[in-house]
């Protein structure tokens, strides 16, 4: 039996479990924090020169940049949702829960490339636990990154 998904109730705890895999594979991370409505990306509804939502809370969005290769940043929203950036190809609306293994899957090795020949183009396919995966099309042309060149099958 599979053990539940890993549940990040807050954008801390999701900040928190990036810097654990960050030491996990021998990474450096840095984050940037943005606290507050005024200064939150998506809180247009707070309305001007609010700080805290309607309902009180203080919303935390965070933005995370992993060094190695692959190049990776995550931008972790406070709605509990995501956007994982791999090489170039992003992943929007990710729920929060999935960023550890999401991350485990690119530097574990078992993230990769598919391409095919008609219709041409690359995915970038991310296997997740439990079956699933997630895949992206590469945007970049006819010319991958030497990370996502590597990692084609």
């Amino acid at each position: 039996m599979e053990p539940p998904p890993e549940q990040l109730p807050s954008t801390e705890a999701a900040v928190t479990a990036i810097r654990d895999i960050a030491r996990e594979f021998e990474l450096t991370v840095r984050v940037s924090d943005d606290i507050g409505a005024d200064r939150s990306a998506r809180r247009t509804a707070a309305g001007a020169f609010a700080v805290t939502d309607e309902d009180g809370s203080l919303p935390h969005e965070a933005h995370a940049g992993l060094s190695g290769s692959p190049a990776v940043e995550v931008e972790l929203y406070s709605e509990g949702d995501a956007k994982i950036i791999v090489e170039g190809v992003e992943f929007h609306d990710l729920p929060r829960d999935v960023v550890p293994d999401f991350l485990r899957s690119v530097y574990g090795g078992a993230a990769h490339v598919k391409g095919r020949f008609f219709p041409p183009g690359y995915w970038l396919v991310v296997p997740l636990p439990g079956g699933r995966a997630l895949k992206e099309l590469v945007l970049s042309g006819p010319v991958l990154s030497p990370w996502l060149s590597r990692s084609v099958r």
